[in-house]
């Protein structure tokens, strides 16, 4: 799924990006150009990262 039609960003990519570091739009931002045309997507992409980040954060839980 597109997160970012614009610059054609997906949610793939956005959970690749959280996985290596990526910890807010900012930084996604930085290496896919998400946000930086219309804007529209930034809210959304914000719900997301949260969620990628969440799920991360749960697996290493249960490894732990």
């Amino acid at each position: 799924m597109y997160v970012c039609v614009c610059k054609a960003v997906t949610d793939s990519e956005l959970q690749n990006n959280v996985e290596a570091g990526a910890e807010n739009v900012r930084h996604v931002s930085r290496s896919t150009g998400l946000g930086t045309e219309c804007g529209k997507c930034v809210c959304f992409a914000r719900e997301r990262i949260e969620h990628h980040r969440s799920a991360m954060l749960e697996l290493a839980e249960q490894i732990a």
